[in-house]
């Protein structure tokens, strides 16, 4: 079948919260069955009324995919169709592709047939169907291209019909003030452009996203102002290649990236994180981009991939700058900004790559020791001037992979953090329940175990162990959260439908259990620095304790002393001294004498039936 894209002529689509009339969104009626149904069960059948729906959403791959799936939840939530996770309670499927690589397209298609099994109504949008419209998977599946999701309700609403409905056709960027559910409610991804300049013969994502196009300076500082007001304490910048922004328009990333730190709250509580950007494009702004970097409300860290260790192989990807230009954006943001983390991506067996080649990639790591390196094996994919190529035998390609990830594990990036006091931004609840999880300046993962009434503030707390992915700390002082403002038509349904969840679940981007064969942000990649859970090397104790009923008791006292703090200093009848966790009081000690006497007497009943029945005999 044919794409069928808009019918209105020259029209940019409805705008933010309308819908089109029906007729002015191609439709393709499916065929049904000519049997007609039973009048018992068109009795029994109860009306479909758009928007009280449940719509299941899963999105692979990257922050910007992320961000546009939080969007079209927005939209969705805003015509009254519930968001959920759980693929059974879904009465549609809403699946937003990544098309980086072989893995996510596979579990693309995975997806896809289970809900073709389930005989669910299915919506595909992202990068796949984009890139690659005419993919058999996609037969008689709706689609909604990466530049249609402002019109996500008029293709579910015609799905759930029984229509097919294919948007695809490019037009003006979506618009920045569109509702949104966010998935983590401390976290705004905020999109600063879509495409790129470059065009490396591995990537599939161009065909997708396609040429630069930027975001004006004045609507992304406006979004700023309107996320802060709704209490984020994290802005994400993401693109597929930050640094190229504003070029197709006659600004630069340093223009942009000034505005915004014009509008952060000086004490701190909203921090800024830059985005994934390329060499080429910040060789000629590095000392501005440094001086950013050390301003106090942004994180002092950049993802900047090197993908290879040998100017041979750059070529051949046409990456556009040499191993030496990498070294001086290295080398000059960690000479100019304090605690300056830079993550960088690698992919091995790339066509072409010689034995001499891939040592130079190991030296350059080991040479740098990053904290953060996402390896990949290269996956070629189709339509790429790559795919082409004569590829290196798949054994050489693992086992290169491996040498390469035994060589980064190897080091200890954060030994010498212990002891050190630090502030920290707390965002999120780790997976395994007990901890919650901040980041230093430099964008360090740090669990501690405090009162998940602390998500969204910043606190000073002091390192006391560290792991490989991330280190521990135990919290001296919680800082007040600024009371901000919230207007009334800023209230929405996302503390409704997204409650604070682990932001860095696996993607298809990510280090696990595929490392990226190109940056987070490129492929569309949010940066996996750490798994938010703890592992058995990194805090045994920890893990044990998670299953141990007595330490679930004194965390729901800690949370409930903290919120009882927190009522008293509203009444202002705050003591002198201050909350620390893991405080007992008159009650505490009340219950555990409770506890332990009702034991003793369970003992003493047990011990004394025994006796009697001794007795008895």
């Amino acid at each position: 079948m044919e794409d069928i894209e808009d019918l209105l002529v020259g029209s940019g689509g409805a705008p933010p919260g309308f819908r089109l009339p029906l007729n002015a969104v191609g439709v393709n009626p499916r065929k049904k069955n000519k049997a007609k149904p039973s009048k018992v069960s068109q009795m029994n059948d109860p009306p479909k009324i758009p928007g009280t729906q449940t719509i299941y959403v899963k999105t692979f791959g990257c922050s910007h995919n992320q961000s546009d799936s939080e969007y079209m939840a927005g939209q969705l939530s805003a015509f009254g169709y519930a968001i959920s996770d759980n693929p059974e309670e879904g009465d549609l499927w809403l699946i937003n592709t990544c098309t980086v690589k072989n893995p996510s397209q596979s579990a693309m298609n995975t997806l896809i047939t289970k809900c073709k099994s389930a005989k669910k109504p299915l919506v595909v949008a992202g990068c796949v169907p984009q890139g690659s419209r005419d993919l058999k998977e996609l037969e008689g599946v709706s689609i909604v291209g990466v530049q249609q999701i402002d019109r996500v309700v008029e293709v579910v609403e015609e799905t759930l019909k029984g229509h097919e409905v294919r948007l695809l056709n490019r037009k003006t960027l979506p618009s920045l003030d569109l509702p949104k559910v966010r998935k983590n409610k401390f976290v705004e991804i905020l999109p600063i452009n879509v495409g790129c300049l470059g065009a490396c013969t591995y990537c599939k994502t161009k065909h997708a996203r396609g040429h630069l196009g930027s975001y004006t300076v004045d609507s992304l500082v406006e979004r700023v102002k309107t996320v802060i007001a709704d209490g984020v304490r994290e802005i994400w910048l993401s693109s597929e290649d930050t640094g190229a922004y504003g070029r197709d328009i006659g600004v630069n990333l340093p223009i942009l990236l000034n505005a915004i730190v014009a509008e952060l709250p000086p004490d701190g509580s909203t921090m800024l994180r830059i985005g994934m950007t390329n060499p080429p494009f910040i060789l000629e702004h590095l000392k501005e981009i440094a001086a950013v970097l050390c301003h106090p409300c942004v994180y002092s860290f950049l993802h900047v991939p090197v993908q290879s260790g040998s100017d041979a192989v750059l070529t051949a990807m046409n990456r556009e700058y040499t191993v030496s230009e990498f070294r001086t954006v290295v080398d000059t943001l960690t000479e100019l900004v304090p605690g300056m983390q830079i993550a960088t991506d690698i992919i091995c067996g790339f066509p072409g790559e010689t034995d001499e080649d891939f040592s130079q990639t190991v030296n350059l790591i080991k040479e740098y020791k990053f904290s953060q390196v996402h390896i990949s094996q290269f996956y070629p994919r189709p339509g790429t001037p790559a795919a082409r190529m004569k590829k290196v035998p798949s054994t050489i390609v693992k086992n290169r992979s491996r040498e390469l990830t035994s060589v980064f594990e190897a080091f200890t990036p954060y030994n010498g953090m212990e002891g050190k006091v630090e502030r920290i931004w707390i965002t999120e609840i780790a997976t395994d329940g007990i901890h919650l999880v901040g980041h230093t300046k430099g964008y360090v993962q740090v669990l501690i175990v405090a009162p998940e009434t602390i998500l969204g503030t910043s606190a000073i707390v002091k390192i006391t162990s560290v792991g490989r992915w991330s280190v521990f700390g135990e919290v001296l002082e919680s800082l007040p959260q600024v009371n901000v403002k919230m207007a009334p038509d800023k209230v929405s349904n996302q503390e409704k439908h997204s409650p604070c969840s682990n932001q860095y679940e696996c993607c298809a981007c990510s280090k696990e259990p595929e490392p990226c064969s190109c940056g987070p942000d490129i492929c569309g990649g949010q940066i996996k620095l750490d798994k938010c859970t703890v592992s058995k090397n990194d805090s045994p104790m920890e893990n044990r304790a998670s299953k141990n009923p007595i330490h679930w008791f004194i965390r729901k006292r800690r949370n409930h002393a903290q919120k009882k703090l927190e009522n008293d200093i509203a009444l202002g009848l705050e003591n002198e001294q201050d909350w620390a966790p893991g405080g007992w009081g008159f009650v505490d000690r009340a219950l555990l004498v409770g506890i332990f006497v009702s034991f003793f007497m369970i003992v003493a009943v047990i011990m004394h039936l025994e006796f009697r029945t001794l007795l008895s005999k």
